[in-house]
């Protein structure tokens, strides 16, 4: 068996897809201790069944509708009118932007993607320099993942048990308290610019016109999650729906031609997430049966004994894990060895959840292997050392939220406690 082992971990060093190094990890170490294996085939079916994971292909595939047709320039547009005005108009505006967009998306890379190569030309023309625009824009890549509907809050609600509507209420204020000093240090070091251009009512009305359809996403699904209309499985598949009917009848963005190949594009992520989460939640079985969680609290307790030693650790630790991973992998492979350890420390799985986002989030834009580095040097044609160096006025920012995220744990569970 420790050959089988060694010879797997050998196979992922190679690059062998990450589902099936975690379900021959999963099988191997069944086999080693004599359980039937036909446990992991039930293990992946229960998962099927699960009502929670029924929102994340709909969501999936109103992201991937979203990227593909023209409403990043249509958000450009509609915030560039309203919210022009402010001292440090564009980079603000890039902030909004890139939030909204991801939060439906859940997927820093398409951010980066399909508004780079709008925003860094406006953040130029406005006066911004090189530098200030592409580290904003790499950064912002990934800063709407604490927003709903997030994805990765909708996967780790499925992972941890958590209920996905209070994971939705418990990412606002953190996620608005990152915008906001985000926002702050961006006006702070705004350019000194001539008279900004202000629309009159009749340019407004335009501009809230071209937005008109999608405008109300947010509304129909928080309104009708926190309504008490329908739950988030029904809320995905309104959103779907809508958005299918307005990007491809509508607006007519996307032709029918184009709509089977986005949505076989959406599909195919979600089977990846579907195939690595249920290996990963069998692994999780045998690691629980073997009562590894609970040694590992034993081991860690007794050199500390404090849940803020803890969680300084453990966002290191995170921080790490966020650098060299997709926060998918990151999720299913991390979430269930640290939530029973977390929970022992009367951590509140809600709170962790949000911790655990934010680390990811961060560790997207972390030296020297964060995902959005990489992605942000090829779309802008960039030295990745150059955005190092762009990026690190707000990974510090990005840090110093982090702390409070970390530490006020009130953040993330006001909301809940007042409409969960």
């Amino acid at each position: 068996m420790t050959i089988a082992k060694i010879i797997t971990l050998g196979l992922a060093l190679l690059g062998t897809p990450l589902f099936l190094v975690i379900a021959a990890l999963a099988l191997i170490s069944f086999q080693s201790v004599g359980i039937d294996l036909s446990v992991v085939i039930i293990e992946m079916s229960r998962l099927a069944d699960t009502p929670m994971l029924v929102s994340l292909p709909l969501f999936i595939f109103a992201g991937s509708l979203l990227s593909e047709s023209g409403a990043p320039k249509r958000m450009l547009t509609f915030s560039r009118v309203f919210l022009g005005w402010m001292p440090g108009g564009m980079a603000v505006i890039t902030l909004v932007v890139c939030a909204i967009f991801t939060a439906f998306t859940g997927a820093s890379g398409v951010t980066i993607f399909a508004l780079g190569g709008l925003l860094l030309p406006a953040l130029l023309e406005d006066g911004y320099e090189d530098r200030f625009s592409t580290g904003l824009i790499t950064s912002s890549g990934s800063l709407g993942l604490l927003f709903p509907p997030s994805l990765p809050l909708i996967l780790y609600g499925v992972i941890s048990g958590s209920r996905i509507d209070h994971l939705f209420l418990a990412g606002i204020l953190p996620g608005l308290v990152m915008l906001l000093l985000l926002i702050a240090y961006s006006i702070a070091k705004s350019p000194k610019q001539k008279e900004r251009v202000r629309y009159n009512g009749k340019e407004k009305l335009a501009g809230l016109k071209e937005i008109g359809w999608e405008l109300p996403l947010p509304i129909i699904i928080l309104g009708g999650i926190y309504g008490g209309f329908f739950v988030a499985g029904e809320a995905a598949a309104i959103t779907a729906c809508y958005v299918l009917v307005v990007e491809v009848f509508i607006l007519r963005d996307i032709s029918l031609r184009k709509l089977p190949a986005i949505m076989a594009q959406s599909m195919v992520l979600f089977g990846g997430i579907l195939v690595i989460l249920a290996a990963s939640m069998a692994s999780t079985n045998f690691l629980v049966d073997q009562e590894v969680p609970a040694r590992l609290f034993e081991t860690i307790s007794n050199y500390i004994d404090s849940k803020y030693t803890f969680l300084l650790l453990l966002n290191i630790f995170l921080l790490i894990v966020g650098a060299m991973l997709d926060i998918f992998s990151a999720l299913v492979l991390v979430v269930p060895l640290i939530l029973p350890i977390a929970t022992a420390y009367q951590i509140d799985p809600i709170h962790l959840g949000i911790i655990f986002l934010t680390n990811l989030q961060i560790g997207y834009c972390t030296p020297p292997v964060g995902l959005n580095l990489f992605l942000a040097s090829y779309r802008f044609n960039k030295p990745i050392t150059e955005l190092y160096r762009a990026t690190l006025p707000y990974l510090g920012l990005l840090l110093i939220t982090l702390a409070i995220i970390t530490y006020i744990p009130w953040l993330s569970t006001v909301l809940i406690s007042i409409w969960g």
